[in-house]
C-alpha cells in the first residue's frame, strides 16, 4: 500500500514514512529517515528524538534507548508522550528508584493521561503489586479504550495473577486494536502454554514470529512447542535459527544441545555446548567470573563436555572442563570425581583411542569476538507442520 501511495514531495512526507517504517518494524529504514531529518535541520525536535528512542526499544537495544530517553527528559522535563515506553525499559532493567521518580513526576504534571496511568501501573508491577498495576491499566483504558499498550500490559498482569481467562481477553482486545502487535500474539501463546494447549500456543507463537522474524524469543518459544509435540526436526530448526539471528537470552544453543542429547547425537551436542560457552565468555572480555557463574546453564555445558571428552579419552580437555565445574555448586562434586578418574587412568598410561571424532577439539579462547553470533535480517520460517 505504501509503494502505491501518491504523496506530495515535501518534508512532512519524510515524517510520515519514518513513522510507518517504525510501525512496520523496519527499524533500519526508520532510523535512516530520522537521521536525514536531523541533518535537514530538525536536530532539536523532541518528537524525532523520542521516535528514535522508540525505534531502539523495538529492536531491544535497551541501553541505547534508555540513554536517548534520559537525554530527552533533560531537554523536555514536562514531556508525557512516549514516557510509557520509557517506563517499559526501566521495568525491564529493574530500575525501581528511577521508575518511582518518573511515576511521581508524571503524576504531578498530569495524572489523567493514559501514559501516566501506564507508568504508575509498571511501577506497581515492578513492586509485585499486580492488583494495583491492573487497576491503573484499567484506568488508562477508561481514558482511551483503544490504547494498545495498556491492553497488552494488563494481559501481563493477569498472567502474573494466574487469571488466564482475563489475560486471554485482554490480549484479544489488543489484537482487535492492532493485529500487528506481536506482544499480544506472544502473550496469547504464553497463556495457552500455561494451559497446556500446545497446538494453540504454536499457532499464536507462529503469528508472533511472522511479525518479528528477527526476534529470537519467538523462535525459542516455537522450538519449545515443537519439542512438546515431538516434532524434533522443526524444533532443531527453530533453535538454530534463533541462534543465527542473535540469541537475546543465550538459551537457544543450550536447548539445541539438549535436543541432540535426547537423540543421542553426542558430537553435535558437544559442538553446541562449545559455541554456547564461547558466546557466554565473549559477552565482554572484562566480564566478571561471578556474572558467568550466575548463568544457569554454564555448569550444565561444562559437565556435559567433561563427560564427552572423558568418553573420547581426551584427558586434557576433560580435565579442563572438570576444573571449570568447580565454580558451580551443582557440578563441583561431579568435577572432582571425574578428575580422580582421569588421574587414575593417566597413571595406568592409557593411550587415547584411535577412533576419535576429527572435529572434537575443545575450543575455549580467552577472548572471542562477539561477531561469532551473526545478526541479520531473515524472513519468517517456512515450517511444514499444519497448525490450527
Amino acid at each position: 500500500m505504501l509503494k502505491f501511495l501518491s504523496l506530495p514531495d515535501c518534508w512532512i512526507k519524510e515524517f510520515f514514512l519514518a513513522h510507518i517504517y517504525t510501525e512496520q518494524q523496519l527499524i533500519e529504514e526508520a532510523l535512516q529517515k530520522y537521521q536525514s531529518l536531523i541533518d535537514a535541520g530538525f536536530s532539536k525536535s523532541t518528537y524525532i528524538i523520542s521516535q528514535i528512542a522508540v525505534a531502539y526499544h523495538n529492536i531491544r537495544d535497551i541501553d541505547k534507548a534508555l540513554s536517548i530517553f534520559n537525554e530527552l527528559r533533560k531537554q523536555d522535563p514536562y514531556r508525557i508522550e512516549n514516557m510509557d515506553t520509557f517506563s517499559n525499559l526501566l521495568y525491564v532493567r529493574g530500575l525501581k528508584p528511577e521508575l518511582s521518580y518518573l511515576a511521581h513526576n508524571l503524576c504531578d504534571i498530569d495524572k489523567y493521561r493514559v501514559e501516566t496511568c501506564c507508568v504508575i501501573g509498571n511501577y506497581y508491577s515492578l513492586r509485585s503489586q499486580h492488583e494495583k498495576a491492573a487497576l491503573y491499566f484499567q484506568r488508562a483504558l477508561k481514558l482511551n479504550p483503544r490504547y494498545l499498550g495498556a491492553w497488552t500490559l494488563m494481559g501481563h498482569e493477569y498472567m502474573e495473577m494466574k487469571n488466564t481467562s482475563a489475560a486471554i481477553q485482554a490480549y484479544r482486545h489488543a489484537i482487535e486494536v492492532n493485529k500487528r502487535d506481536y506482544r499480544a500474539w506472544y502473550g496469547l501463546g504464553q497463556t495457552y502454554e500455561i494451559l497446556k494447549m500446545p497446538f494453540y500456543c504454536l499457532y499464536y507463537y507462529r503469528r508472533a514470529h511472522q511479525l518479528r522474524p528477527n526476534d529470537s524469543r519467538m523462535l525459542v518459544a516455537l522450538g519449545e512447542c515443537y519439542e512438546k509435540l515431538n516434532q524434533l526436526v522443526e524444533a532443531k530448526k527453530c533453535y538454530w535459527r534463533a541462534y543465527a539471528v542473535g540469541d537475546v537470552e543465550k538459551m537457544a544453543l543450550v536447548k539445541l544441545a539438549k535436543l541432540h542429547e535426547q537423540l543421542n547425537e553426542s558430537e553435535q551436542a558437544a559442538q553446541c555446548y562449545i559455541k554456547y560457552i564461547q558466546d557466554i565468555y565473549s559477552c565482554g572480555v572484562s566480564v566478571e567470573l561471578k556474572e558467568i557463574v550466575e548463568h544457569q546453564e554454564v555448569s550444565t555445558a561444562f559437565r556435559y563436555l567433561a563427560q564427552y571428552y572423558f568418553k573420547c579419552k581426551l584427558w586434557d580437555e576433560a580435565s579442563a572442563c572438570a576444573q571449570k565445574c568447580f565454580n558451580f555448586n551443582d557440578t563441583r562434586e561431579e568435577g572432582k570425581a571425574l578428575l580422580r578418574q582421569i588421574l587414575q587412568l593417566r597413571n595406568q598410561n592409557e593411550s587415547p583411542s584411535a577412533d576419535l571424532p576429527t572435529n572434537a577439539t575443545f575450543l575455549f579462547p580467552q577472548s572471542v569476538s562477539a561477531s561469532n553470533t551473526p545478526t541479520r535480517r531473515v524472513s519468517p520460517l517456512n515450517l511444514s507442520s499444519v497448525t490450527p
